[in-house]
């Protein structure tokens, strides 16, 4: 990216040389990307393509929806990972990757509830790749009607789930009943826990921004989110994955060339980089509240049950009216994030054969749109 100054002659060079067209260009947003969030009957569908088209809105690392589906049979599926929409940088042992498609299972499950139907999970059914995943399957899951079955409630709130990457209202504290009803996320295999003071607050606060700038300063770990940029609508739409830049700003900026936007954010020292780690710095400040996910174990079904308890938190969250935004940098398992990961377990008081599988920030936010999404059609294997 060009300096402040010469960025605005651009912007200006490039509007008067394009006249209207460039304004019209300037003001619009990604259309595609968003349609997988729409309200639309799928009463007809077949519940298994019902429950996935709700599935795949699950949060995930890096917006990368790794996951590749195949119908068998009447009433059975099977998920495996797609090897290329990985981060071997930041998520070196595919734990962030797994807990995505525990989140995938559980929006699954939640969505299905609401035809009736049960879903089984079997969880790496041909074993599990260590320490990466490889092309077995992550799980098979089968339908099973239910008559009776009593959909549950957090089906109504799919669509509304948001990751909230915002300030929080400082002035508005979370209530212990919040929290006590948000503890239901936690299972036989994971934990819920959060911050029980202000001076918890301050230090994680302090830990998740030492974490953010890290990660920017960390040419690898860096690039990996460089890699998936898309700005402006045209490249959002194009490719609704990663980590989407739009509005005005962005749209004119590819107009200049969404690789320099690229270039420029790969450089820790640029004026932009360090905008954005001020940008994140402010944010995290204004967090009144923390919560995590502890795992009682740290197998890959520990990792999908960490999955399957984030979304309901998430959900949960949802329906309080409460924002939440998972802040996952200090728990990259890479040799240079160590020492905050070791401290993130202090602070969350982990024990030793335990994992923090899950950390994020909890608050009253103003609502925030969608991230995009492929069409389930994309996430489909055509035998």
């Amino acid at each position: 990216m060009v300096s402040r100054r010469n960025l605005i002659l651009g912007i200006g060079g490039t509007l008067a040389l394009v006249g209207a067209g460039a304004a019209w260009r300037v003001t619009q947003v990604p259309k595609r990307a968003y349609e997988p969030w729409k309200t639309v009957d799928g009463s007809n569908l077949d519940p298994r393509l019902d429950a996935f088209r709700h599935a795949i809105l699950a949060p995930n690392p890096h917006n990368l929806q790794p996951w590749r589906i195949r119908l068998i049979g009447t009433d059975q599926a099977e998920l495996t990972c797609d090897l290329e929409r990985r981060l071997p940088q930041t998520d070196p042992f595919d734990r962030q990757i797994v807990i995505g498609f525990g989140c995938f299972i559980e929006l699954a499950a939640v969505a299905a509830s609401r035809r009736g139907m049960r879903m089984e999970v079997e969880a790496f059914p041909d074993g599990a790749g260590e320490p990466r995943l490889d092309s077995r399957p992550v799980a098979r899951l089968r339908f099973v009607s239910q008559p009776g079955l009593v959909a549950d409630p957090l089906a109504a709130v799919i669509r509304d789930r948001r990751s909230a990457k915002v300030p929080y209202d400082l002035t508005r504290p979370v209530t212990a009943g919040n929290l006590v009803t948000l503890g239901g996320s936690a299972s036989s295999l994971v934990r819920f826990d959060h911050a029980r003071s202000e001076n918890e607050v301050r230090a994680l606060r302090d830990l998740v921004t030492a974490a953010f700038a890290l990660e920017f300063n960390t040419p690898l770990a860096l690039g990996e989110s460089i890699d998936v940029l898309r700005v402006g609508s045209r490249e959002i739409d194009a490719n609704p994955d990663g980590i989407s830049l739009s509005g005005p700003l962005f749209e004119t900026l590819s107009l200049l060339g969404a690789d320099r936007v690229r270039e420029e954010a790969r450089n820790p020292q640029s004026s932009s980089t360090k905008n954005q780690v001020e940008k994140y710095r402010q944010l995290f400040e204004a967090t009144p509240g923390f919560v995590w996910l502890t795992g009682l174990g740290n197998s890959r079904s520990h990792q999908l049950a960490a999955g399957r308890s984030y979304v309901r938190l998430n959900l949960l969250a949802t329906q309080l009216g409460l924002g939440l935004h998972p802040v996952s940098q200090a728990l990259q398992e890479y040799p240079e994030m160590a020492a905050l990961f070791a401290e993130a377990r202090r602070l969350c008081r982990v024990g030793p054969d335990e994992t923090l599988q899950m950390l994020a920030r909890l608050g009253y936010a103003n609502p925030v749109p969608p991230t995009p999404r492929w069409p389930l059609e994309e996430k489909l294997i055509r035998a």
